[in-house]
């Protein structure tokens, strides 16, 4: 299928691994200039060179609001203009109620929420003044249906996904979408480290039967920046092979 977004540019944000990474992939497939982040120059380069040539990498960390600021401002300097971000990012730590303390809180809403916010800033006017942009950001399940131990981050999230309603709503007259996928539990790095090598989706709780692929991932993210989904603003799609329970 031809998205139609051959020659536009894309900021993609922590996309050296995992959901991030499988984005990108999607996009530089789709002939769209890309621009990566990570912390480590290696795992960049490593992560450029599978991309291909639509790819290029830079050193920031968007778990901060100045980091995620000067990851679009890089992203703007190499591309000339970003035409789609895709805002994304490592969770906080785990913890409960009762193991974290309110100091634990802060961090975690400028990682999980306000770096995205900070990232939409450095985009989105410009993208309004061209009367074309995407914004997509990759946050969870659990913005749907709480994870037990990962107060923090069903927290921030939460919030997070209020202010890209609210953004959506504002900027869909500029020609600017704004969505979020919600992933569930995909074959990433992240996961084999929680669960292992093979995860077993039926004790996961997936209706499906498996675990995610990325790649599929990534090619509903890369629809949400097509042409084709112009008309699709304020989504928040679960992409958990069934595994989120409510009829909203």
């Amino acid at each position: 299928m031809d998205l139609g977004i051959s020659g536009r540019t894309a900021a993609v944000a922590a996309g050296t691994a995992g959901l991030g990474f499988a984005s990108a992939k999607a996009l530089c497939d789709a002939g769209v200039q890309v621009v990566i982040c990570g912390r480590d120059r290696r795992r960049i380069d490593d992560a450029v060179a599978r991309l291909g040539a639509n790819a290029r990498g830079v050193v920031a960390d968007v778990a901060t609001t100045t980091g995620a600021s000067a990851f679009v401002a890089q992203a703007t300097e190499l591309l000339g203009r970003v035409d789609i971000l895709v805002a994304n990012g490592g969770g906080p730590k785990p913890g409960t109620f009762s193991s974290l303390s309110v100091d634990d809180y802060a961090p975690a809403v400028e990682q999980s929420l306000l770096a995205t916010v900070a990232m939409c800033h450095a985009a989105v006017p410009a993208m309004r003044e061209r009367k074309w942009g995407r914004v997509v950001a990759i946050t969870s399940i659990a913005v749907r249906q709480p994870i037990a131990n990962l107060m923090l981050s069903n927290t921030a999230r939460a919030g997070l996904t209020g202010f890209l309603k609210t953004l959506a709503r504002e900027v869909a007259v500029d020609g600017v979408t704004v969505n979020s996928v919600q992933p569930g539990v995909h074959a990433t790095d992240r996961v084999t480290q929680v669960y292992g090598a093979q995860p077993d989706a039926g004790a996961l709780g997936i209706p499906a039967g498996v675990i995610g692929d990325p790649a599929d991932f990534g090619r509903i993210v890369a629809f949400l920046c097509s042409e084709s989904s112009r008309f699709v603003t304020g989504v928040h799609l679960p992409v958990d092979g069934g595994a989120y329970a409510g009829l909203l």
